[in-house]
């Protein structure tokens, strides 16, 4: 079984902007940044960033999508050296907010229509 199969939700290509936090286990910020994704689903995104992410850490996100800003809070599933000295962190999500999965579902859905 290939990585795809093992997917519960297909990724699309797309890169936006984002802004992340990482959060300790007291729930404090020890780094921030921006990033952008490489692909995004319903269950998570695939992020470049300048600098490692340390997967011991919570991120939070702030996702640009076209009009919208979401906020979802994510665990580091991997975290890699990528191409041209970046990044690529895989990112589940852990805390959605109903109305923000819904405008991820739309984002995602508009963009399987073009």
């Amino acid at each position: 079984m290939n990585e795809k199969d093992r997917r519960q939700h297909p990724r699309i290509e797309a890169l936006n902007l984002i802004s992340y936090n990482c959060i300790d286990e007291t729930n404090q910020t020890v780094t921030q940044g921006m990033g952008r994704t490489l692909n995004v689903s319903e269950g998570g995104i695939l992020l470049e960033t300048h600098v490692p992410i340390d997967p011991k850490y919570t991120v939070e996100l702030a996702i640009g999508l076209v009009d919208d800003l979401i906020n979802i809070k994510g665990r580091i599933v991997f975290s890699i050296a990528g191409e041209e000295e970046r990044f690529e962190a895989g990112i589940e999500f852990t805390e959605t907010d109903e109305t923000e999965l819904e405008v991820l579902k739309k984002y995602i859905k508009a963009f399987r229509e073009q």
